[in-house]
Formats: C-alpha cells, structure tokens, sequence
C-alpha cells in the first residue's frame, strides 16, 4: 500500500541543504506572499518620484536619451519598426517588457475562461456586468469634469486613464484586511479585476492606437500568424522555441502597425492550450508500472534515466501549458516587470505652475467616486432585473469592494503615456492616478475595516489563485 502524499511532503526537502539554498529559500518564500508585491509598488514608485524631483535631468535622460539603436543593423530595425527616434529605455519597457505582462492577463484570461470563474457566464454575470459600469462611470466623470474646466479638447483624450483597476495593489489591501473580506467578494473583485483587464485592452486597441494610423499589411501579417500559432496547437506542434519565435514575429508586426503592441501579448496568451495533454490518472498507472526504478532496485543507469525522463515528461504533460507558462512568469513580471515600469512611469516632477488641476482632478475624483458608483449601480441592476444573482455578502461590504477597485495604479499609468505626450498634461494625468489611487486604497481599507465583521465561517486557506 502506498503512502499518501501530503501538503507537507515537498521534494525540495529531498535536496541537500547548500549555502545557495539558504539565501534563495526566504527569498522565494516572500515572493509567495500576496502583499508583497504591492509593497515593492511602493518602494519604486515612491522612489521615481523622488529620483523625477531630486534629479530631474537624470530621470528624463536614463529613460528617454540612452537608447539600444547602436548599430547600423539597430538603426535599420528601428527604421523597419517604424520608430523614428530609434530605441530607448523608456520604449524597451513600455512597448516590449509590458507586452509580458499582458501575455500573462491573457494567459491569466484563458485559464479562467476554461477553467475558472469566468467559465460560467451566468456565474461570471455580476462581475463582469460590475466591470463594465467600474469603467463607464470613470470615464463619464473624467469627460464631465474635462468638459466644464478645459477648453482645450486633447484633455478628452484621457477618458481611458481612470477606467482600469491595477489587480496587485487590490489583493494587497484584501490580504491585510484578512479575513475582512468575505471569500465571495474577493472572488467577485478578482474576476471584475480580470473582466476589468480584457476592458482596458480593448479601450487601448480602439482608443490609442499609435504612431500615424493603422498600417493594414503589418496588422494583417500578424493575425495571420497568429492564426498559424493556433492551428499549430491544435495539431499538435508544441515547440515553444518555434511558438516563441512566431510570437515575437506577432509582437514586431503590431508594433509597425500602429495597433499598440502589447495588444500582441494578449492574444498570445489567449492562444495558449488550457487543457493537459495527459490526464493525472495516467501518469499514477505509469508511476506503478516502474515502482522498481523508483523504489531503488534498478541499477541500471540508462534504464533509470529512461523511465525518469518518461515519467518527468508525464508530470509536465499532466499541468496545461497555460499554467505551465502562467505560474513561472507571475515572479518575473511582479518583481521586475511592474516595479521596473513604475520606476520608469512614475516620475513626475510635481511643480504648482504647470499642473492642469482639471486633469489631476479628474482623474482622482473618476477612480475614487467613479469606481464605486459604477461597480455598485451596475451589480444592483443585475441583482434587480434578474441576470445575476443576490450575493452573499452586504450591499454596503460591495461598496467597499468598489472603493478598492478605484486602485488604477498601473494600467491607469499606461494609458496616460498613450493618451497624452510628455509634459505638463501627462504629468497631471500621473499625478492624479497617483492621489486617486492612493486614496481609493487608504479609504476602501478603513471603509472594509469599520462595515465588514470577520465571518467566523469563513473557509481558510482562501486567496488568490
């Protein structure tokens, strides 16, 4: 009879203990932790904008002047591209780096659509039916407040910076509200949080293409090799090398054809399989036709590395690739991806003479108000008219929900680098995700705190999946 493996039966305590190890493991283990990563949000965003206004000419120049187009080769892609100032560091992380973030929200998307919360759409009604008015109310403020205060129309441009919700910094505040937040709203949040994603690819794709319109070729090239990508899949070519190389083929091609090229990351992500290739129940038949290599008593090398190579390429064909994929970048792109962005996006030099306070204000008020008038109007005519159901949690612990939701902070940084050019007006915009976001996540915490009493039948272990 075999033993049954535990929670507590991790492999790597089979590994000797190294002084490598030793570093790596606490290290890996605060990874882990939800809070985190909104905590090193923080940390860079704090520090951008004391490195934007105790070292102005530094901040611009690090990300704007130093450029890769070193070469002739360089300056001909850069040409091809269609950028004509070449590449720089501010480019590198904001049209390529980001483009892996949006990967993994398209791949965090397929796994949902297939497998989790909004696999259902009758389930996945009031989140999603809760996103839609979470963006709609923000923009309707930001282009009412525009309206009466600017004269000048580009300020309309910006009605897409307040209607994204920035997923890291609002799992951050559900973790250190603890058990706070019932389990049925930090789902519903989550999936409004993702439902709130698929929204702000769309209002970049029809909203802020770049450069000088839409180049149809280069835009038609890569759909179609996107199409090849997912007929690859289906008949079985599973070469992430050749997968990869089409993908950044896709990614170039958006680039030149004025579609924002991040919009690539995600239908990448979406065309990645959901589904294993082996169910788990094969690979225990396989596992006890060879207990005899695995127990010890085969001797022979080849034949252990054999039936170990076989039984490690069993355990990976029983994960979907889209996990496969998914769970590894997670680190990558909460530890370097967004931090890095945010250093290099959240520098703004706060001088009084040249901030629009109509847009600052603007997009503060549609995140701190906007957010939860539009979550909670829309769930209650849901709720009313019969397509989602009545959820188990208060009506006023909902509004807290939508008050955190108001966190905009790194998508609502994106869009204001596509909506308005560098200067006075793109700085306001920042400054005013800043303030909003920062207030929705101070005010939605002790809001969440005073309504919401601790369930005492609230399920452990639950969080973000």
């Amino acid at each position: 009879m075999s033993a049954k493996v535990t929670s507590s039966d991790k492999i790597e305590d089979l590994i000797p203990e190294t002084p490598v190890r030793k570093i790596l493991t606490p290290i890996e283990r605060l990874m882990q932790v939800e809070t985190t990563g909104g905590i090193v949000l923080i940390i860079m965003t704090v520090a951008a904008l004391l490195w934007a206004n105790f070292g102005t000419h530094s901040y611009h120049h690090v990300w704007h002047e130093i450029g890769f187009a070193i070469s002739v080769a360089g300056h001909d892609l850069a040409h091809f591209l269609g950028l004509e100032h070449g590449f720089n560091l501010h480019w590198f992380i904001n049209d390529a780096l980001m483009t892996i973030f949006f990967f993994n929200v398209g791949l965090e998307v397929k796994g949902e659509m297939t497998y989790g919360e909004l696999r259902d759409p009758k389930a996945a009604s009031l989140p999603i039916l809760a996103a839609a008015g979470g963006m709609l109310f923000p923009a309707l403020i930001f282009l009412a407040v525009n309206a009466f205060a600017v004269a000048n129309a580009d300020a309309s441009r910006g009605w897409g910076i307040p209607t994204a919700t920035d997923i890291a910094f609002v799992v951050g505040c559900m973790a250190i509200l603890g058990k706070k937040v019932p389990h049925a709203l930090r789902v519903m949040i989550l999936t409004l949080a993702i439902a709130d994603d698929i929204g702000a690819i769309l209002v970049i794709a029809i909203g802020y293409p770049s450069g000088n319109g839409i180049n149809f070729a280069a835009l038609g090239t890569a759909f179609a090799l996107l199409i090849l990508i997912n007929v690859f899949f289906r008949i079985g070519v599973r070469n992430l090398l050749l997968h990869g190389v089409i993908g950044v083929a896709v990614w170039a091609c958006f680039v030149k054809s004025g579609v924002h090229p991040t919009i690539a990351g995600v239908l990448l992500g979406l065309s990645v399989p959901a589904k294993a290739v082996i169910t788990s129940g094969k690979v225990r038949g396989f596992v006890n036709g060879v207990d005899h290599v695995l127990s010890g008593e085969v001797q022979d090398s080849n034949e252990k590395y054999r039936v170990l190579s076989l039984l490690k390429q069993g355990a990976s064909e029983s994960i979907s690739l889209q996990e496969r994929l998914y769970k590894p970048l997670v680190p990558w792109v909460n530890f370097f991806i967004m931090p890095l962005f945010a250093l290099a996006n959240a520098g703004v030099e706060i001088k009084l003479g040249g901030v629009e306070v109509p847009v600052m204000g603007a997009v503060a008020l549609a995140l701190v108000f906007g957010k939860p008038i539009g979550i909670f109007l829309f769930s209650f005519l849901a709720v009313k008219i019969g397509i989602s159901k009545v959820p188990s949690y208060s009506w006023k612990v909902l509004w807290g929900g939508g008050m955190l939701a108001g966190i905009g902070f790194t998508m609502a940084l994106f869009v204001a680098s596509l909506a308005f050019d560098a200067g006075d007006r793109q700085d306001s915009a920042k400054l005013g995700i800043l303030l909003g976001s920062f207030s929705a996540a101070i005010l939605g915490t002790i809001y969440m705190g005073l309504v919401s009493k601790p369930s005492k039948d609230e399920p452990e272990g639950h969080g973000h999946h």
